[in-house]
């Protein structure tokens, strides 16, 4: 069968990446990314050299990683859809940014977690660069995740991506089910 498209793992929660160079913000969505360690904690994405934003993250030192809840899943699809090269998604779209604490790159108000990563490495892979974070700083709705951490389904409405600008959500949730001790 030939291969045409990577859906088999999906559905995933996708991110947004916020990256800085020089004065040029720009964000893009992203379905492929991943934690990579503990300690030190990193985080990776994959990016494609087509994308405006794999041009800006070469040269940029840090970027932000965001996560937003469904309610404004419309986002994902804007930052997936409009090149940065043509537009400027931020300020066409009313984005607010924060300061980040420990690096140049903002982040996004309006995201329920949020890490902030010192760009360590970058491994071509294919047809996608992986770029690697470590992970300096994190920032999280606190009531959107339990004491231990895990998401609290209760109070997050995350966003899932299924491929082609399908995007769905958890409706009704009894609750996680622990299925080992």
């Amino acid at each position: 069968m030939p291969i045409k498209k990577l859906y088999h793992p999906y559905p995933v929660v996708p991110c947004i990446i916020i990256v800085k160079s020089n004065e040029k913000i720009n964000g893009m969505s992203v379905a492929w990314h991943s934690p990579l360690s503990f300690s030190p904690p990193l985080y990776g994405v994959l990016i494609s050299p087509k994308r405006y934003t794999y041009e800006l993250i070469v040269t940029a030192k840090d970027f932000t990683i965001n996560f937003i809840s469904y309610e404004k899943a419309k986002l994902y699809a804007i930052f997936g859809r409009i090149s940065g090269r043509e537009r400027d998604k931020i300020k066409e779209f009313n984005i607010e940014l924060v300061e980040s604490e420990k690096i140049i790159t903002p982040y996004m108000k309006d995201a329920y977690a949020v890490y902030e990563c010192k760009k360590v490495r970058q491994v071509k892979t294919g047809d996608h660069i992986l770029f690697v974070g470590e992970i300096l700083e994190v920032h999280e709705e606190k009531q959107k995740f339990t004491e231990e951490g895990i998401p609290d389904l209760k109070n997050l409405n995350p966003t899932f991506y299924l491929g082609r600008d399908i995007y769905f959500t958890t409706k009704e949730v009894e609750g996680p089910v622990k299925i080992l001790p």
